[in-house]
C-alpha cells in the first residue's frame, strides 16, 4: 500500500488564494474586477451580437472573429465565480473535481484561443494574397469544419494531462497561489512524482500554443513578402491595415501567457502578489481588450457599435 493517502479515499479540498498580503482589501480590489468581467462579457457577447444579426458580416474574417469572442466568453466564465467569490465573501475553497474541470476548460478555452488566431492569420494570407479567390476558399462549411477541428484539437490534447492528475496523491499543504486551478500550481502540492505530469503538460502546450505560435510568424512572413510585391504603395497601406486588429490580438493573447510561464520558472525570488496579478491578466486582459481593438480598427463593426448606441439614445 502507498505511504501516501490516496486522493480517492478522502474528499480532496483545496484553498484558492486572491492577492496575497492584501487580503484586507479584497473588496476594493473586485471593484476593478468587476468592471473588468463586465467589460470582456458584454464587449463579446456585442460582437457575437452584431455579427449574428447583421447579414453584411457574414464573412470568413468575422465567422473567425465570433469564434474569438465565444473562446473569450468561455474564458472570461470558467474564472469569474471563483475570483470574483474569493474577493467578495473570502469563498476560497474548491473541490479537487471541480479544481480539475476549472484547470481543463481554462486551458480549453487558451489553445483554442491560440488556434483561432492561427485560423485569423490564414484569413488574412488568403484575403492579401489572392482575394479573387477569398470566399470560394473559406466557404462556410470549411470553416465550421475548423471551428470543429479547433474543438477537437484542445479536448484530445488537454484531457491527458487533466486526468493524469487524478493518480496524485496530496499530502502537503492544499493552498494553490492562484485564485483558480492553474496546472503547474496543483502539480507543486503534490508528494508523488509528478514528471509524467510536467511533460504532458508541457509536450500538449508547446504542441499546441507553440506550433500556433510558429505558424501565425510563418503567416505573417508570407504575408508580408505578398504585401511588398504589390506596386501601388496606397494598396500596401491598405492590405497590411486588415491585419492590424489580428497583430493586436495576437500579442494581446502571447505577452501574458509569455509573462506568465517566465514568471514562474524564473520569478521565484518575486512577491507573491506578482504572480497573481500576472497570472489574472493572463486570462482577463484579452477577453477584456479584443472586443476593444475589433470596435475600434474594424469600420463595419465600428459603425454598427456606434448605430446601436445612437439607436439606444433616440
Amino acid at each position: 500500500m502507498s505511504a501516501f493517502p490516496n486522493i480517492t479515499s478522502s474528499p480532496i479540498i483545496f484553498l484558492l488564494t486572491g492577492v496575497p498580503g492584501l487580503e484586507a482589501f479584497h473588496t476594493w480590489i473586485s471593484i476593478p474586477f468587476c468592471l473588468l468581467y463586465a467589460t470582456a462579457l458584454s464587449g463579446n457577447s456585442l460582437i457575437l451580437f452584431i455579427i449574428v444579426t447583421q447579414p453584411s458580416l457574414h464573412e470568413p474574417m468575422y465567422y473567425f472573429l465570433s469564434m474569438l469572442s465565444t473562446t473569450d466568453l468561455g474564458l472570461s466564465i470558467s474564472t469569474l465565480v471563483t475570483m470574483l467569490g474569493i474577493f467578495w465573501v473570502n469563498a476560497r475553497e474548491i473541490s479537487f473535481n471541480a479544481c480539475l474541470s476549472q484547470m481543463f476548460f481554462i486551458k480549453l478555452f487558451t489553445v483554442m484561443e491560440s488556434s483561432v488566431l492561427l485560423a485569423m492569420a490564414f484569413d488574412r494570407f488568403v484575403a492579401i494574397s489572392n482575394p479573387l479567390r477569398y470566399v470560394t476558399i473559406l466557404t462556410e462549411s470549411r470553416i465550421a469544419k475548423i471551428g470543429v477541428a479547433i474543438v477537437i484539437r484542445g479536448t484530445l490534447m488537454l484531457t491527458p494531462m487533466v486526468a493524469l492528475l487524478k493518480r496524485l496523491s496530496f499530502c502537503r499543504s492544499r493552498v494553490l497561489h492562484h485564485s483558480y486551478c492553474f496546472h503547474p500550481d496543483v502539480m507543486k502540492l503534490s508528494c508523488t512524482d509528478t514528471r509524467i505530469n510536467s511533460a504532458v503538460g508541457l509536450t500538449a502546450m508547446i504542441s499546441t500554443v507553440g506550433v500556433d505560435s510558429i505558424f501565425i510568424v510563418f503567416s505573417y512572413v508570407l504575408i508580408i513578402r505578398t504585401v511588398l510585391s504589390i506596386a501601388s504603395p496606397e494598396e500596401r497601406k491598405k492590405a497590411f491595415s486588415t491585419c492590424i486588429s489580428h497583430i493586436g490580438a495576437v500579442a494581446v493573447f502571447y505577452m501574458p501567457l509569455i509573462s506568465l510561464s517566465f514568471v514562474h520558472r524564473f520569478g521565484k525570488q518575486a512577491p507573491p502578489y506578482v504572480h497573481t496579478m500576472i497570472a489574472n491578466t493572463y486570462v482577463l486582459i484579452p477577453p477584456v481588450v479584443n472586443p476593444i481593438i475589433y470596435s475600434v480598427k474594424t469600420k463595419q463593426i465600428r459603425s454598427t457599435v456606434i448605430k446601436i448606441f445612437h439607436s439606444k439614445e433616440t
